[in-house]
């Protein structure tokens, strides 16, 4: 009899050690339960105390779950390579949702009018200095035309247009640089889409070739920065490009190489900046027309008196 009750046991056990289901059921279950009961033996204790954390502790407490510590990772992994790796995979993953997130947010955010520097100088720090008495009345007209132009033009385009012709014109609220100086113009009456082209038509090789046309274009020759400094040149209104800013007066056109092969252009305005002690320009840079202290702020490739 007392053989009969331990050949019972031992009998069930070996049908269980033979049988495949079982034996992978209990593998199985052993293999997915001893790193809970692990879990366990730390969390649990750390369980029990969260019962009595404030809101704030039991926050940082569930971020410690999404972001487990070294020892937690410890007891989940018993190679000490496999381990280190672990460690580094949630931080590495963690800071790569960070840096996504940071950059949707950044990116959905429009900057504000604060963010932006102004159009001009705050009044306190400019003065309207009156021209010579003997100046052109033309000059006049083109200062305050280009000064007018502050703020209104808010935006910038070097895209091709159609243009009428003559007096053709992108909107007010976009354009480019020379489009400053072309709209100031024709407040005097010059046209210079219409006597840059005619110039171009009849001296075509005077003038830069690096567009690789074969000839004039009146829909964009006069927006072009080299075609404005042959122009001028032509016409002898060239002057020195060196010297101090009392050698620039209101009413000239300055141009300047920005570097990389592009060209940029802007007017002395009658707006002397007492922080400097010089005229302010009015010109488009990428932002719309604005009225700022960038005489020396890049290289001067060319200096015009008109009037």
């Amino acid at each position: 009899m007392h053989t009969n009750q331990m050949l019972g046991p031992q009998s069930a056990q070996r049908t269980d050690d033979n049988s495949p289901a079982i034996h992978r059921w209990v593998t199985s279950t052993k293999r997915n339960l001893k790193p809970a009961e692990r879990a366990a033996e730390i969390g649990g204790p750390k369980r029990e105390r969260n019962v009595r954390l404030s809101p704030a502790s039991r926050a940082l407490r569930f971020l410690s779950v999404l972001f487990p510590s070294t020892k937690v990772l410890g007891y989940y992994r018993s190679s000490a390579s496999r381990t280190k790796n672990s460690m580094r995979r949630p931080a590495m993953a963690s800071r790569l949702l960070l840096i996504a997130f940071l950059f949707v947010v950044c990116a959905c955010q429009r900057p504000s009018a604060s963010t932006l520097n102004p159009p001009r100088p705050p009044e306190q720090q400019t003065e309207i200095r009156a021209l010579p008495d003997k100046s052109s009345a033309n000059l006049k007209l083109v200062i305050d035309s280009a000064i007018d132009q502050v703020a209104k033009t808010t935006g910038y385009d070097p895209s091709y247009q159609k243009l009428e012709y003559p007096n053709g014109d992108v909107p007010i609220e976009t354009g480019v640089c020379s489009d400053v100086i072309v709209r100031a113009f024709r407040k005097a009456g010059i046209d210079l889409q219409k006597d840059v082209h005619e110039d171009m038509k009849d001296h075509f090789s005077a003038y830069p070739t690096r567009w690789g046309l074969s000839g004039p274009d009146s829909n964009i020759d006069h927006r072009r920065v080299p075609n404005l400094m042959t122009y001028f040149a032509r016409k002898g209104k060239s002057l020195a490009t060196t010297g101090s800013s009392e050698t620039f007066l209101p009413g000239d056109i300055v141009t300047w190489d920005l570097g990389g092969g592009v060209d940029h252009v802007g007017m002395v305005v009658n707006v002397w900046y007492k922080p400097s002690q010089r005229y302010l320009i009015v010109h488009n840079i990428g932002a719309g027309t604005r009225m700022e202290d960038v005489l020396f702020a890049w290289k001067i490739t060319g200096h015009y008196r008109y009037f």
